[in-house]
């Protein structure tokens, strides 16, 4: 029995220590050997993908994708604009080439069209209505483009329809303080104003009219604003330069708000409910349609009255009158009215963006978005066809490489390529209503590639300032067309620069201030990080406030291939770079974000506010220090991040580590939201980027209620500039918490 119990002993000893051994040697090889998750969670971007990328993209490739999408016109909703979603789902859905995954989203919008079997006219009626004068219906042709049956004639959408009849002033560019000026002079009680594009807002010239009685609006495109000047076809314009021919019109989207009118606030599906049309605000009230400036010459140039402002005057070969009302009593016009007769419509009619996606390999619940709208008002080379055939270029190249099994992005990229943006951006705004969850919680960044190359000068970036430094170190790596050893940030820095009391001299970054492009939803509705990027001229050159066949008949592949960007360089280089900027956001391990730059911004806003308002609001009690001390609590948060994210070893972290500052990162601009800051403002909810028409480099709520409370006589306006100051101060102030170490 004792045997047995040693026995028993020695085998359960000799079990024992194999078991030992065993858990030794398989606990050394593992903790050798770690997850493959671990390595793929400390991915980071790769420069030599970057650099590969860069090669990769082909100028020619782009050029043939513009010829493609410029062969017929495609306004929102018509079959030309179909064709593109047929061409985009094609191209995104091939199986060498194409995304993980494309598809159409679809929307019920409400837009407005011309009568094609009822042209809208502008005339010139004498008093037994005899017609001495009509303006063209049609732009000239100079191409077979501009016989394509399918060009839209040039009109003014959400005009309301009418047939108004009155004695003829001019008015400059349609601010209200045109309409004043104009006033103290003229009874403009049943006239019809002739104004300029620029200075206001294409509905603005009308609303801005009507409480005065004008009672219809003509808006055209004054040579001193587009074209330095030249006025000839013979030889000037187009088809011999870049510059606007004497019929050319700019058509438009004559609304202010963004986003379908219709639904707001709400995506617009065909169930949704929609208010009543006599509702919708920010609309002409009153009839308004833009005709070229050949015609705009023959009107003003016979206008009596007292002759305009020195500023007023254009490059017309004529004195600028301010209108009797109504023309000189030596025109052959004398004691006639202009006639205008709108048979525009309202529809509401089914608008389509197509979506596509990369998923992400280790955090595919972060996105990236990269996006442009499709849709144009005739051909639209440039506007916005020139950043579709970027975009194509981009997803072509880095969807090859994701099938070939190259290549997978660490966070998710998403493409849009949205619908009916030229009526009122309503493609993505309706994108950003559908998805409003979902994209405020998980999205990194936004970036909007509209007209990609105005010209081919230098680049032109706007953005949030924390995406400034990535700007940067993309467009370092990118060489500037037709410039030899010289990088695209090199030649910018020669165009647009400012100094930077911690970077020195650096490129000039624009804001996103406004609601110019697809960004606008994303900026001010979601508070996104987001960014908007093209190749521009240089302004030292050239007045025109726009590349001059902007929302024309001449927009056209021949317009843009022959002056616009020849071999498509300059379309190759903004690919270049706003590629580069997206893989960074797409693959970096710690999102390429700085906070202090954003303080920087916010510092620059403080001292201009300080400048111009602290004195007249000590004087009225109201105390500018809250905010000084948020802008600086602000500073010392970002200061704090950025030290912890340079003394971090973060690729040999937990994962929930970088997670963290990255969540810090990406919701930053979230909490600058405010819903209720801007009531009067629609879908404008960020404090520091809303629009403002005080016209001051400050806080935008800020600006506009002092402006305010100085033009009226009653002191209760000044409590909303103090309302605005503690909306600021708390908003900056949350902004920093966010950015400060977890509680």
């Amino acid at each position: 029995m004792i045997k047995q119990l040693l026995i028993g002993i020695v085998c359960s000893a000799a079990v024992l220590t194999f078991g030992i051994l065993i858990g030794h040697f398989g606990i050394n090889k593992s903790s050798n050997s770690a997850p493959s998750w671990v390595k793929d969670v400390t991915k980071d971007v790769d420069e030599s993908f970057i650099e590969k990328f860069l090669s990769e993209v082909d100028n020619i490739q782009i050029q043939e994708n513009l010829r493609e999408l410029t062969k017929v016109p495609h306004m929102a909703t018509t079959a030309g604009d179909e064709q593109t979603v047929q061409f985009m789902l094609k191209r995104w859905q091939d199986p060498e080439t194409g995304l993980d995954q494309a598809w159409r989203e679809e929307y019920m919008v409400y837009l407005s069209f011309p009568d094609p079997k009822n042209p809208n006219k502008v005339t010139v009626v004498s008093p037994s209505e005899t017609v001495l004068y009509a303006a063209r219906e049609k732009e000239k042709s100079y191409t077979p483009d501009q016989d394509d049956p399918e060009v839209v004639q040039p009109y003014a959408a959400y005009s309301p329809a009418g047939h108004p009849k009155g004695k003829l002033v001019y008015a400059n560019q349609g601010k209200p303080s045109d309409y004043h000026l104009l006033n103290t002079t003229v009874d403009l009680r049943g006239t019809i104003a002739i104004t300029r594009y620029g200075g206001a807002g294409r509905a603005d010239k009308a609303i801005n009219g009507a409480p005065y009685g004008v009672i219809a609006v003509l808006v055209y495109t004054d040579p001193l604003d587009i074209n330095d000047g030249v006025m000839s076809d013979l030889n000037e314009t187009y088809p011999h330069s870049w510059y606007l021919p004497p019929s050319g019109v700019e058509r438009g989207s004559f609304n202010t708000h963004y986003g379908d009118l219709l639904t707001p606030y709400l995506a617009a599906k065909d169930e949704t409910y929609r208010i009543p049309v006599e509702d919708i605000t920010g609309v002409p009230p009153i009839p308004i349609q833009p005709i070229g400036f050949e015609d705009a010459y023959k009107l003003i140039c016979e206008l009596d009255g007292e002759a305009a402002p020195a500023l007023w005057q254009g490059s017309f070969n004529c004195t600028y009158n301010f209108g009797g009302p109504g023309f000189k009593l030596t025109s052959a016009f004398n004691n006639s009215d202009v006639k205008l007769d709108i048979f525009n419509r309202e529809e509401l009619k089914n608008s389509s963006n197509v979506m596509g996606v990369i998923r992400g390999s280790v955090e595919p619940d972060r996105y990236v978005i990269y996006g442009n709208h499709r849709d144009s008002w005739v051909h639209g080379a440039i506007d916005p066809s020139s950043g579709t055939s970027v975009m194509l270029e981009l997803t072509r190249v880095l969807g090859k490489m994701v099938k070939q099994g190259k290549w997978r992005p660490r966070r998710s990229i998403i493409f849009g390529s949205w619908g009916a943006e030229e009526f009122g951006l309503i493609g993505s705004a309706e994108y950003t209503e559908q998805y409003f969850t979902k994209l405020s919680e998980r999205t990194v960044a936004y970036i909007n590639v509209d007209i990609a190359v105005f010209a081919n000068a230098t680049l032109r970036a706007s953005g949030m300032p924390s995406l400034q430094n990535v700007i940067f170190k993309a467009s370092k790596q990118v060489d500037a067309p037709g410039l030899d050893s010289t990088s695209v940030y090199d030649n910018w820095i020669q165009y647009a620069n400012r100094t930077s009391p911690t970077h020195g001299l650096i490129p000039k970054v624009g804001y996103l201030s406004g609601a110019g492009s697809d960004y606008a939803a994303f900026v001010h509705y979601l508070g996104i990080t987001s960014m908007d990027i093209s190749y521009t001229y240089d302004r030292s050159k050239t007045n025109a406030r726009i590349y001059p066949a902007y929302h024309t008949a001449y927009d056209t592949f021949d317009y843009a291939s022959k002056f616009i960007d020849p071999g498509f360089v300059s379309h190759q280089a903004i690919a270049r770079t706003a590629g580069n900027v997206l893989i960074r956001l797409a693959d970096s391990l710690v999102l390429p974000l700085n906070c202090s730059d954003y303080a920087e911004t916010l510092e620059d806003y403080l001292n201009t506010a300080v400048t111009l308002y602290e004195q007249q609001l000590q004087n009225r009690h109201i105390s500018m220090e809250p905010i000084k001390r948020a802008v600086a609590s602000f500073r010392n948060a970002a200061t704090h991040l950025d030290q912890v994210i340079r003394s971090s070893d973060l690729a040999n972290e937990t994962p929930l580590k970088v997670r963290r500052i990255n969540d810090q990162l990406m919701l930053l601009d979230r909490a600058f939201l405010d819903p209720l800051a801007f009531p009067d403002k629609y879908a404008f909810r960020h404090v520091i980027w809303a629009s403002s028409s005080a016209g001051k480099p400050t806080f935008p709520g800020l600006a506009d209620a002092y402006a305010k409370a100085e033009s009226l006589v009653e002191s209760s306006a000044w409590g909303k500039v103090h309302y605005h100051l503690s909306v600021l101060s708390q908003a900056i102030e949350g902004a920093a918490h966010t950015l400060e170490d977890v509680i």
